[in-house]
């Protein structure tokens, strides 16, 4: 029992506590379980400790819960913090310096407290200054530095104004004195240039002075020095500024301004590790300036980073001024917002306007203050309020100098820093001195603040022994702590084997130790599997078996603790449901359930009422129709006892205060004023309704008038007359139903009003006819009314048709020509879907009008599939109709079906079945609505339901531009298929009026986007003229996204045309971007629309009636077009001048592309350059400049690649027309022209070509064109259209009647020319001219296939190809990663980058969750949205890692997959600004594995890891070589499969007459990379002739090439005499093959290739080579690098002795000049094969030194390319044709290529060919070539610059024309060595190729060759062989192959 007893006892007692506690998360005392009194104090604010020994509850809590426990307050233990002010002066005015007040103050905070103090500062008008002038001084500031010199007295009265109190310093820079930065040649150390001093990285040249004269003498000695790359070593020079306050000259009580001037970008952090040798240590930010001020460190340490620098100058109350020149601004621009506060300003190219930017910059700091809180302890956060107590951001605040400005500052200790409580951390993180001051003070608050660590008293005073803790324990703060031995809560348990016996872990009523769900501890404790789920002694409580309220556990208001709630603080209940806070009980006056119920659980429960009451007890008046409704009874019982309530009894019920009056009170003062006729006497009574003046009196008091307003006669005279009326009706009817039934020809008569009978409802049209306007149409569709009369009980359903054009004749033209029954027409069908509409229904995108979408397409067309010719819906969209009675909410479907005209009556049959069954195939669809429709016109069915005596037929209207100009449609009403109703009103008649409009109103465009900067978006309104006049139209704008009044300002209003007036604009005023919305980074896009309406006195609307204004936050680009669309000249004329015109931006430059297209004696193209401010430039052609005489003829001039701030407008192109000898005249040529290209009516009567044709895109895939019908009765018009591009003859035409043509199925985005023609039974008339129209963009397609370049596990280089399917011009990309699990199901949150460069394919992405599975998606955008996504899936850690000694590219956008909020992270990967511009950093890397010429390989990792990976980069059938293989330890197995000659090839066939043979010549690539990248790719190409007749002699032949990183063999045995056996000839020919492939291995010690080469440019003239070891089983002894001109020249050699070194740095390289590179490495066994690279380093070079650098010019790496793959051509077994493509990368123009052929294999002349030309593929025939030999052919590109690198390709002509040769001898292998083999290496080879009736194979023979190679010795075993012999199918030849070594 004891021991039951104490378990009770804990469990009880722990219960209750925990019942009572609040939710953990906020009770941080009682969830830190501190063992300890002081670890409870220091577990945060407001923790007590209980010492009382008798104390049950949690010693540790919060102060009020354990009063609440039963502790007392006397024993309570709790802790206190501190706050004092040591020094408070009050801020003195009159001072003229920075103040601060208070001073000085101490602090204590508790962890997780806070506190608030009141700061005053003061900042003075003019008050101490310093001002550091840091320069540039390398050469090409030099300029800047002479009109410095000449400023000093102009920068002294400058200084001046701004302070009675200053000092000025002068500090210079360049850059560090080491490779690449500088030459270090001796003599450029000297004197880089003339008349300059030695390079430097800083020099602190004059300290801060007073003394003005003193500083511009010393300026005037200072000379300008000079250094290679372009960006500089300015952080450094910062840095020491910074830091070196006493030799710079820094005050203590003055501002301090630092003026940085230069034009060139900058070099940051990791600059100097990633480049240079030896420089690695990070800068220690410490002060290095020796006696002279020079920067002594610059060699030694690296650059500083832009967070120190930010940390570094904030900390010395310096604000930078950045002065730069154009050429770096936007770095600047950039940079400087990562500082509190500093200014930066465009530097004009001398430095002239430095003063103008120093006093404006000045003025801006002036005007701005930035709090913060400098050497703050980790512990602590602070925030800084406006004295209102709002939170300001940065600690921005706009206090005026000369004025005290007044804040509030807010400190918070923190609890936990990271996982440890604060207390637990260092001392230096829990305690400081931090300064609280603005960015531009000295002065600052010093706050020595600490955080409050407690410790108790009475842990120091223990009880020994005590009798509480059973004598086995001490008594320490009421709690036990046992002695060795002793366990338990009172140390009454022995932890001996006893106390493990796990029956006392068995509580009553369990069966099982802990229930189950635990360990059985000693003393019968129970550990339990998972505390997260189970709790309780015995482990016996489940967490998530509490109550529930709505489904949340606990009401998600408490935590589940020992199998009830523990409710939160204000929330009780047992499933914590009640507030404590009777907050919801309140009621309208403030009262708690109006008095009249009680508050239970946070509801009022009121009591019974004769009025309904509302949640918080007050009457409910509306529910009752209102108050007067509510009291009407009430009232009347009372004061008149009549009404319903008469009754006294019911009456007193009533809970209302009434009183009598004689004047009621106003309607304004009273809650209602009511008024209601009594029945009983025809009375009015009034009365009023108001809250009760006492507040104690809850009631509503009624003021009731005493007297009533009673009419002055009675009416009961008219009682017998209505009496009289009725009788008299009611004998009419009889009268009427006694006719009815004898004469049944009134029946119908009388049928709406007869019940009786049985039809007695009619339906009809409402409308006899609708006159119409079609130029007022706003749908192509008119609601028309169906009335249904009589009794509406019951449906009625009523079929309709439609039939256009009943106006024309029977004999009329158009109604005899009859259309085609087979044609395919659309058919729009129309349901009524039986479920509810809702807004998503309405926007197509969204996702559930997508799936309603699919599922009606799904259903419809497994209907309509019946339908002989159906197509598959399209175009289904959804909506609702007004007047459709009860169904007018459901959704109404609207599609497309397309299909044969015939098929009209199956599809109406067949749509009418399926509605009436109310089922679509599983389509649930309302019965008895439907439409069908063509043409020319349409039936359906509409519904009256029970109850409705109104619904719309909705008719469509077969609008159509060839519409007489009156028409008329009949719409009839056929029968009531369902129902009783008989038809009235049948038909209906609606006119269309087709006016011809005298104007027509326009946009010109659909949209338009506008800059915010722009101030006003004119939007132009043009006037097409028909007929002159005076004419009208009005606009109006309407918000979309943009608001009025906050984005632009809204217009309305008429615009009147005058004659001949055809354009009109529109100003629109765009409002600035708001603060609040300045600040979102993913800010909405801002769009309103403006529309047009309403034309007036004879005007129309035309293409676009509306347009939609975008608002951007960025300038527009310029719009660049031709002046005119037509140029006219003559031959005569000595030039042709076309005009460009620039539109918006006009103050940038901007630069255009033009050419000539289809011009007979040139074709020409050049720039045109746009400078600031001009907007019409000149393309100007001098036609004698050119071969051959000036004669008539037609061009087309294009402009095209604008400048990236460009665009091109509408005239894209102009055609230019060149006539003979007549003067250039605008009066004339018009009529020359219509002269000469109209053409009368021939004597055969062919037609002239049309006039007046124009074409206009109608959308991405469609073209309108039209043009005037033409006299001459056509029978119809041809529309020829063609690709801009094709030729002619390759057109599409399309056949059209009527005098316009829809072309559609077009390319987006993309030209098209076009002519048009009439023709009548004569044939084709004249053609028009070329008519060229571009259709309109659209989404782009997926970008290409997505490319991976592998970092490590946790960075990859993620790249992608443009779409191919552009549809326009790509603005930006998107890159969405996710990771993922095994089912392919997110597990993470998904990231997006947005790319705005679309030039920029790649993204570096870091820091991924390493061995996570990533999907990767992008997708592209242009002008008209997103288009769908490319999808790959990758793991990185199954991908092989490149070595992390490549740099990483420079120039791409980088993300960090883990940014957090960290200030530091998020500058060096947030932008790109802080990557350094294009210099010497970007690497060129040169190998095979994953790069190719300093570009990563996109082709060499494909997504997604694989098991099985193909090791060949063939793509031909021609030879396959594929890899499983698995590795364990050091052994390594292999299966290798090699296909011969598989797949077709190319044949020709030469027929010979005479009697000779017939030679088929098969040509087979071998080797091919479409997707060819600047690699030194080689083709491997086997051509061979196989006889028409076989020759009965077999053989087999072997070739190839072995290379550096791929080897092929060549071996050709060939067969000696046909006498030889069989088997014989097998085994032999296996034998040699066996050798071949032992011969091509490499010795086991002999280095494999060097892994890649890597190039890093030190300078224009020094380059470092680093390469990765190579695998060799044996040690590397050295390395060789050997170097040489790529045009010839010495070799030189540099041996590399030291096997750790993998790198050499070269010193004397020729800039501009390719060198190619080989590698290779050296062991005890030879030397390894060779590593080769190509490589260019790019400088400017000195003029007057043609190899000598141009100081201070930047430099950077180039690779040549090498021209497209060889295409070879067999022409004769002994001649064949060699193509090539162009290189993609010339690097200079192609003057020309040199053609190189040798044999393979040695022998023969190396012969050579020069090809001239520049063509994009170029071709030679090569003659004289030896048949079965290999060849290797060389071409390389002669350019401007000597020549490239080479391209390479492997070509036999095998053949056996009168030889001793097999056709078999042309069997090749193709192998490739792309792994290393390691130590054991097993590898089974299967060998086949294709085998055609060889006579020495027979059926049924088995042979198997088995080598086994061990230590050089090679045994060989024959056991059988098996050749299967067949005429129609190949064969197999098997051979294993087992390497040992």
């Amino acid at each position: 029992m004891g021991r039951w007893t104490l378990h009770l006892s804990v469990g009880l007692g722990l219960l209750a506590v925990l019942l009572t506690c609040c939710y953990a998360e906020e009770n941080y005392c009682f969830a830190s379980r501190s063992k300890t009194c002081s670890e409870c104090l220091q577990a945060g604010k407001g923790c007590a400790y209980c010492p009382d020994e008798t104390f049950n509850g949690p010693r540790c809590d919060l102060h009020e819960n354990i009063l609440a426990h039963g502790c007392s307050a006397a024993a309570v233990i709790t802790a206190k913090s501190s706050m004092m002010m040591e020094r408070q002066k009050q801020i003195d005015v009159s001072l003229q310096q920075s103040q601060v007040s208070p001073q000085q103050m101490s602090m204590t905070f508790l962890p997780g407290e806070e506190k608030e103090v009141d700061v005053e500062v003061f900042a003075p008008t003019k008050g101490p200054l310093d001002l550091y002038i840091l320069m540039d001084f390398s050469n090409s500031m030099e300029d800047d530095l002479d009109n410095l010199k000449r400023m000093g007295n102009k920068l002294a009265s400058l200084v001046g104004t701004l302070s009675n109190n200053y000092t000025i310093g002068f500090g210079k820079f360049v850059d560090k004195v080491v490779e690449p930065q500088t030459d270090m040649r001796p003599s450029k150390l000297a004197q880089p240039w003339p008349n300059s001093d030695p390079p430097f990285s800083f020099k602190n040249v004059i300290k801060l002075t007073n003394d003005v004269d003193d500083f511009t003498r010393r300026l005037q000695s200072e000379k300008i020095s000079g250094n290679l790359d372009a960006p500089e070593g300015g952080f450094d020079a910062i840095l020491q500024a910074g830091v070196c306050g006493d030799k710079i000259g820094w005050r203590d009580l003055s501002t301090h301004l630092l003026v940085f001037s230069t034009e060139s970008a900058f070099h940051y952090e990791a600059d100097g590790a990633n480049v240079l040798s030896g420089i690695l240590r990070r800068n220690d930010e410490q002060c290095h300036l020796d006696a002279t001020g020079s920067y002594t460190e610059d060699v030694t340490q690296d650059y500083p980073s832009v967070p120190t620098l930010v940390r570094v100058l904030g900390k010395h109350n310096i604000i930078p001024i950045f002065a730069v020149t154009n050429h770096s601004y936007t770095y600047y621009e950039k940079l400087h917002k990562y500082f509190p506060i500093a200014e930066v300003g465009l530097l004009q190219e001398d430095s002239s306007n430095i003063l103008q930017i120093m006093e404006s910059a000045f003025k801006n700091i002036r005007s701005k203050m930035s709090i913060h809180a400098q050497d703050k302890p980790k512990a602590f956060q602070s925030q800084f309020l406006s004295t209102s107590g709002q939170v300001k951001e940065y600690g921005a605040f706009n206090f005026k100098p000369g004025e005290i400005g007044k804040f509030r500052m807010r400190l918070k200790a923190q609890r936990m820093i990271g996982d440890d409580p604060v207390c637990q951390r260092n001392l230096d993180e829990k305690e400081g001195i931090m300064k609280v001051k603005p960015t531009t003070f000295n002065a600052a608050v010093n706050i020595n603040a600490s955080i409050l660590c407690p410790t108790c008293n009475c842990e120091k005073t223990s009880i020994p022994q005590a009798p509480r803790c059973h004598g086995n324990g001490a008594l320490v703060c009421g709690k036990c702590q046992c002695y060795d031995g002793w366990q338990g809560t009172f140390c009454n348990c022995s932890a001996t084997s006893t106390a493990l016996d796990t029956s006392h872990c068995i509580g009553q009523g369990m069966t099982e130790a802990c229930s189950g769900r635990g360990d059985c501890m000693a003393c019968g404790t129970c550990v339990c599997y998972n505390p997260d789920q189970f709790e309780g002694p015995y482990c016996q409580y489940s967490k998530t078996q509490c109550q529930r309220f709505g489904g949340l556990l606990c009401n998600d208001r408490g935590s589940c603790v020992m199998g009830q709630c523990s409710c939160a603080e204000g929330w009780t209940g047992k499933a914590c449901e009640c507030p404590k806070s009777n907050q919801t009980c309140l009621d309208s006056k403030g009262g708690v359930c109006n008095g009249r119920g009680t508050c239970v659980c946070g509801r009022c429960e009121c009591p019974t009422s004769v009025i309904e009451m509302t949640s918080a007890c007050e009457p409910n008046f509306q529910a009752q129709l209102g108050v007067c409704e509510a009291t009407r009874s009430c009232a009347q019982c009372w004061a008149w006892k009549t009404g319903e309530k008469k009754d006294k009894e019911e009456c007193d019920k009533c809970p209302f205060n009434f009183v009598m009056v004689d004047e009621l009170k106003e309607r304004e003062k009273v809650l209602d004023s009511c008024s209601f006729r009594d029945e009983e006497d025809d009375c009015t009574y009034y009365y009023t309704v108001e809250n009760s003046k006492d507040l104690n009196v809850k009631d509503l008091e009624i003021q009731v008038l005493e007297k009533k307003d009673c009419p002055p006669a009675s009416l009961l005279w008219l009682l017998p007359l209505l009496l009289f009326l009725l009788l008299l009706l009611a004998l009419l009817l009889l009268c009427c139903w006694k006719y009815c039934a004898c004469c049944k020809t009134c029946w119908q008569s009388c049928l709406a009003l007869l019940p009786c009978c049985r039809k007695g409802r009619m339906v009809g049209f409402k409308e006899d006819e609708y006159l119409l306007r079609q130029s007022l149409l706003t749908s192509d569709h008119l609601d028309t009314p169906l009335v249904r009369t009589g009794p509406p009980k019951g449906t009625d359903v009523v079929r309709w048709k439609v039939t256009d054009n009943v106006h024309r004749a029977p004999n009329h033209p158009q109604a005899l020509i009859k259309p085609n029954p087979k044609e395919t027409i659309q058919f729009p069908v129309s349901l009524r879907l039986n479920r509810l509409f809702s807004e998503n229904l309405s926007r197509p995108e969204s996702r559930d009008a997508e799936q309603l979408r699919k599922e009606v397409s799904d259903n419809l067309n497994e209907v309509y599939k019946q339908i002989p010719g159906a197509q598959k819906v399209q175009k289904t969209s959804f909506r609702t109709q007004r007047n459709a009675g009860k169904r007018q909410d459901y959704a109404i479907m609207d599609t497309v079906l397309s299909a044969p005209r015939s098929s009209y009556p199956d599809i109406v049959k067949l749509t009418e079945k399926n509605v009436q069954s109310g089922n679509f195939h599983d389509l649930k669809v309302v019965p008895g609505y439907y439409t069908v429709a063509t043409d020319r016109e349409a039936a359906g069915a509409v519904e009256f339901q029970e109850g409705v005596d109104l619904v719309d037929v909705h008719v469509p209207l077969f609008v159509k531009d060839e519409d007489d100009d009156k028409k008329q449609l009949q719409v009839e009403a056929m029968d009531v298929p369902l129902g009783i109703a008989e038809i009235g009103k049948r038909l209906v008649n609606i006119t269309i009026i087709k006016e011809h409009a005298a104007s027509v109103f326009s946009f010109l465009q659909p949209a338009y986007t506008y800059s915010r900067q722009d101030g006003v978006a004119n939007i132009p309104i043009s006037r097409e003229i028909i007929e002159d006049g005076r004419t009208q139209v009005s606009y109006r704008t309407r918000d979309l996204t943009a608001k009025d009044k906050k984005d632009y300002v809204t217009v309305e209003g008429d615009l009147t045309y005058g004659p001949g007036e055809t354009q009109k604009t529109v100003p629109v005023r765009l409002l600035e971007l708001g603060e609040k919305d300045g600040l979102l980074e993913d800010k909405q896009v801002k769009q309103f629309v403006m529309d047009l309406s309403n034309p007036r006195q004879g005007g129309k609307l035309g293409r676009y009636p509306r347009t939609t204004v975008t608002i951007t936050d960025q300038p527009e680009p310029s719009v660049m077009m031709f002046k005119k669309g037509t140029q006219n000249f003559n031959t005569s004329d000595p030039s042709y001048t076309i005009p460009v015109v620039r539109t918006r931006n006009q103050d940038s430059p901007a630069t255009v592309k033009w050419r000539t297209k289809k011009a007979q004696r040139f074709e020409l193209s050049g720039p045109l350059k746009f400078s600031p401010g001009e907007t019409e430039k000149n393309i100007v052609i001098d036609p004698s400049a050119h071969p051959g005489p000036v004669q008539p003829e037609t061009f087309q001039l294009e402009l095209f690649d604008p400048s990236s701030n460009a665009s091109i407008g509408e005239r894209k192109t102009t055609l230019v027309n060149i006539i003979d000898g007549v003067p250039t005249s605008p009066e004339f040529f018009p009529m020359q022209e219509k002269s000469y290209t109209k053409r009368l009516n021939s004597p055969g009567g062919y037609l002239n070509s049309p006039e007046n044709v124009k074409a206009k895109a109608s959308g991405p895939r469609s073209i309108h064109v039209n043009w005037d019908p033409l006299s001459g009765n056509p029978m119809g018009y041809k529309v020829k259209y063609w690709v801009y591009g094709d030729q002619e003859h390759e057109a599409e035409i399309m056949d059209v009647k009527t005098p316009q043509a829809e072309l559609t199925n077009l390319y987006p985005y993309c030209d098209y020319e076009m002519r048009v023609c009439a023709y009548n039974a004569m044939g084709d008339g004249y053609d028009t001219d070329i008519v060229e129209c571009q259709t309109l963009p659209d989404v782009p397609g997926e970008p290409g296939r997505l490319a991976f370049n592998v970092i490590n596990q946790t960075v990859t280089q993620l790249s992608w190809a443009e779409p191919a399917e552009t549809n326009g011009n790509i603005t930006a990309y998107e890159v969405v990663y996710t990771p993922i699990d095994d089912e392919s199901k997110p597990v993470g949150t998904a990231k997006k980058v947005k790319i705005d460069n679309p030039k920029k394919r790649m993204l570096l992405i870091e820091n991924l969750q390493s061995a996570q599975t990533y999907r990767y998606e992008v997708r592209a955008k242009n002008s008209v949205g997103w288009g769908p996504y490319r999808d790959a899936t990758i793991n990185l850690a199954s991908q092989p890692a490149r070595p992390l000694s490549i740099p990483i590219i420079p120039d791409i956008p980088i993300v960090d997959a883990d940014a957090g909020d960290e200030y530091d992270n998020y500058l060096m990967y947030s932008n790109e600004v802080l990557k350094s511009p294009t210099g010497s950093k970007t690497p060129s890397v040169s190998g095979d594995d994953y790069m190719m010429n300093g570009k990563w390989d996109q082709n060499f990792l494909f997504p997604g890891g694989s098991v099985t990976r193909n090791l060949s980069t063939s793509s031909s059938p021609m030879s396959t070589l594929s890899s499983n293989y698995k590795g364990t330890d050091s052994s390594f197995t292999t299966d290798t499969t090699t296909t011969f000659m598989s797949g077709a090839g190319i044949t020709r066939q030469d027929m010979i007459v005479g009697g000779l043979n017939k030679t088929d010549v098969i040509m087979r690539k071998r080797s091919e990379n479409r997707y060819y990248t600047d690699e030194n790719i080689r083709d491997s190409i086997v051509m061979g002739d196989v006889s028409s007749k076989f020759p009965d002699l077999g053989g087999f032949g072997y070739t190839g090439m072995q290379s550096s990183s791929q080897s092929q063999f060549s071996y050709n045995l060939s067969q000696g005499s046909r006498a030889r056996t069989q088997s014989s000839d097998v085994n032999e020919a296996l034998y040699n093959l066996d050798r071949v492939l032992q011969d091509a291995r490499l010795s086991p010690g002999v280095p494999d290739t060097p892994s890649r080469l890597v190039f890093s440019a030190l300078g224009p003239t020094a380059l470092k080579v680093s390469w990765q070891e190579p695998h060799c089983e044996k040690d590397i002894q050295g390395y060789c690098v050997l170097y040489q001109l790529i045009n010839g020249g010495e070799v030189k050699r540099i041996n590399v002795t030291n096997p750790a070194e993998n790198s050499v740095i070269i010193q004397d390289l020729l800039p501009n000049h390719s060198y190619l590179f080989k590698v290779k490495a050296q062991s005890q066994e030879g030397w390894g094969p060779e590593r080769e690279g190509v490589i260019t380093i790019e400088s400017a070079v000195d003029p007057k030194s043609p190899l000598s650098p141009m100081p201070g010019s930047p430099f950077t790496l180039s690779t040549p390319s090498a021209p497209g793959p060889l295409v070879f051509t067999a022409l004769s077994p002994d001649s064949l044709q060699l193509s090539w493509e162009k290189p993609r990368k010339p690097n200079g123009d192609i003057l020309g290529y040199v053609v190189t052929c040798e044999q393979l294999h040695g022998g023969g002349d190396v012969r050579s060919f020069q090809v001239n030309g520049d063509s994009a593929e170029t071709s030679l025939t090569v003659p004289n070539l030896t048949e079965n030999v290999p060849y290797k052919f060389k071409v390389q590109a002669r350019t401007t610059q000597g020549f490239g690198p080479e391209r390479e390709g492997i070509i036999t002509i095998e053949s056996q024309d009168g030889s001793a040769l097999s056709q078999y001898n042309s069997q090749s292998m193709t192998r490739r060595e792309v792994f290393q083999m390691p130590t054991e290496v097993n590898t089974r080879t299967t060998v086949s190729h294709t085998m055609l009736n060889d006579p020495f194979f027979s059926d049924g023979m088995m042979m198997t060759t088995q080598h086994t190679e061990t230590s050089g010795m090679v045994t060989r075993q024959v056991t059988k062989e098996v050749v299967q012999r067949s005429v129609m199918a190949g064969s197999t030849v098997t051979k294993k192959m087992l390497y040992e070594s």
